[in-house]
């Protein structure tokens, strides 16, 4: 009896340690911790600042891209560059499905209204490369049209380059298993479950036809004079780490931080008579709910 007994709590450990096992699988562990992740991000962060000082000096005109798959982590690396920075320097472009009205016209002219004038930085949260990723997998164009963008966007992207643009392309890759134990996070988080659409459910069913959309484009668009940057985003901290780190070496720049400010006086109000608070409608003062 007792032996039985010993037999089952071994056998229950070792489910239990299976199960255990299976879930660290699922969640790859970052060789970073969040301290040492923090850190280097605002470290990052600081040259970033001085990059769009420098863009904004010398009238540069930047294009990124971000291309990949569902989840793979293009949105949180956006984030993380744009949010020590001045929207009217460095903006987000991510465009909704092409209208009635944009089908009819030349492909690339919803994205060229976006492009950046003198002094801007532009990021585009998925782009022109839609026709050789979902637009071709889910159907929404034609082989005839595939086949015209990949003849089209090599001449389109050197046009920009000639016109002084710098243009920086990124595919950030994901693995199967880490998207979907994403797609289950954002499932399980209210605070994010807006972010999966019913495409984003439709291309789990398409992977291996993704993949070959991907490998095409890379041979035809993975160009000496614009190349394609592939960031391996399993580990979504060394990503963005590496993202932006790459980022910044790509645009040489110098430190134009300028002196320290001094704060002037405030201008006395003496002979000036306020109107009375309660002239004014405000806002009510947050109450947290007791428990």
């Amino acid at each position: 009896m007792a032996k039985d007994e010993s037999k089952s709590k071994a056998k229950n450990k070792a489910g239990k340690n299976e199960a255990v096992g299976a879930e660290q699988a699922k969640k790859p562990k970052s060789t970073l911790t969040n301290k040492q992740y923090e850190a280097e991000l605002q470290k990052l962060q600081v040259e970033l600042i001085k990059l769009q000082a420098w863009i904004k000096e010398k009238g540069l005109k930047v294009v990124v891209l971000f291309e990949g798959r569902d989840a793979a982590g293009k949105g949180g690396t956006i984030k993380r560059i744009t949010e020590k920075l001045n929207p009217r320097i460095v903006r987000v472009v991510a465009l909704p499905v092409p209208t009635e009205r944009e089908k009819t016209q030349w492909y690339f002219q919803r994205y060229v209204q976006h492009l950046p004038a003198a002094g801007e930085m532009v990021l585009f949260d998925r782009s022109w490369y839609n026709r050789a990723g979902v637009e071709r997998v889910m159907g929404f164009c034609t082989e005839d049209e595939v086949r015209e963008f990949f003849r089209s966007v090599p001449e389109f992207e050197a046009m920009l380059i000639r016109s002084g643009i710098i243009l920086i392309k990124y595919w950030f890759s994901v693995s199967d298993e880490e998207q979907e134990r994403r797609f289950r996070a954002r499932i399980d988080d209210i605070t994010r479950r807006w972010k999966l659409s019913p495409m984003d459910m439709a291309s789990r069913t398409k992977w291996v036809e993704y993949s070959k959309a991907k490998d095409e484009m890379f041979r035809y668009t993975d160009t000496k004079q614009s190349p394609w940057y592939v960031v391996n985003s399993d580990d979504k901290k060394i990503a963005r780490l590496s993202c932006i780190s790459h980022l910044l070496s790509k645009i040489p720049y110098e430190d134009l931080t300028p002196e320290p400010i001094v704060l002037p006086p405030r201008q006395a109000d003496d002979n000036y008579v306020r109107p009375p608070m309660s002239t004014q409608t405000f806002v009510p003062e947050y109450q947290i709910p007791e428990k």
